[in-house]
Parts: C-alpha cells; structure tokens; sequence
C-alpha cells in the first residue's frame, strides 16, 4: 500500500495589507514501494524539520527519486538541492526556465496510484498529485492552500484566474477523502 508521510506542514503570514510577508509549502513524502517521490521541496528556513521527518521515517533525501513541484514559487522549491538523485518535475506552463525540471504536459500518471493533475488557477500551472491508498489523497499544493479555502470555496487570495481555481478546488473536492494543503495541516473532506 502507498504510503503518506507530512515531512513539514506549511504556513503562511500576512501584513495588515494581506501581502504575505514569510511562507513555507507543506512537503509530503509518498512511497510508492517502488519509488520514494517528495511533493513540494518547501523553503530553505525548513530543512531541519525536514531532515528530522526523514530521519524518523528512516529514508534519506538521496532515496528520493522524484520531487513534483505543484508550482514554481520560492516557497515551494527552495530546497531541491536536498534531493541529489531525484527527477524534478514541474508543468511546462510554470515559469520555471531556471530549474533543471523535466516538464509536465496536461495530467501525467507518475505510477501505479500516483497521478499529477493539473489544477491551475493559483498559477497557470499548478497541479496537485492524487493518490490512491487507504484513503484519495489530494496533495493540492496551493490550489487548496488553507482548509478555509476548500471549507468556504475561495480561491487563493494569490490567484492568476480566480475561475479556474475554483473549478480546481471542486475537482480536488470530488476527488479527495483526505487533502493535503500548501501551507496547513491535512484534513478530510468527508
């Protein structure tokens, strides 16, 4: 069965004026029994709480064959350096030219009860990884960055196309026993 571990749990600070002044992703490692696969690297400020998840776990960084990035904000990628050996994934509608990342095109089947599925709105691509174990996970990255998100059904306050993030969540929301925020605890939706 594939297996599910929150290496960080993400979050986010405001100013008065809403602008986010600090944020680091949630980091989910998935194990497949075939491959270790990492969704979202998080910011650099988290590499202890990441190191110290993995070393309970009892896998290590260069273990990890793949990272799927669910978008290119600093946020999110900030430490891809951890994974030596890991393919870098990331949809080709990110502004990610930077990055040394093979680029997704549409919805992509990592593996058996792995897929990538695009859910823009939030960027243009921003996906999510839905798998299949015990329960439908939704790792949603930040098309469902907050439970007040999906609770509410509000867009991300950072959004390019509020109309597809919300068709986003609802596509999440059918999908999902349990999801996996950008930047808050995990939670089940039914």
């Amino acid at each position: 069965m594939i297996k599910l571990d929150v290496l960080v749990i993400g979050d986010f600070s405001l100013d008065a004026d809403g602008g986010v002044t600090g944020a680091y992703s949630t980091s989910t490692l998935v194990r497949t029994g075939d491959m270790n696969i990492v969704v979202d690297a998080s910011a650099p400020s988290m590499v202890p709480a990441i190191a110290k998840s993995f070393k309970q776990i009892g896998i290590y960084p260069d273990e990890v064959d793949a990272v799927i990035l669910t978008h290119a904000h600093a946020d999110h990628i900030g430490n891809l350096s951890l994974y030596p050996n890991a393919e870098v994934y990331v949809h080709e509608a990110e502004e990610a030219d930077s990055l040394k990342a093979k680029r997704i095109c549409g919805d992509m089947k990592m593996c058996e009860g792995v897929r990538i599925v695009r859910t823009p709105g939030h960027t243009m691509g921003s996906v999510s990884v839905f798998v299949e174990s015990d329960k439908r996970y939704a790792i949603a990255g930040d098309a469902v960055p907050r439970r007040r998100n999906f609770d509410d059904m509000i867009p991300p306050s950072i959004c390019c196309d509020r109309a597809a993030a919300l068709k986003s969540i609802k596509e999440i929301s059918r999908y999902a026993d349990v999801i996996v925020p950008g930047h808050d605890p995990p939670f089940a939706t039914r």
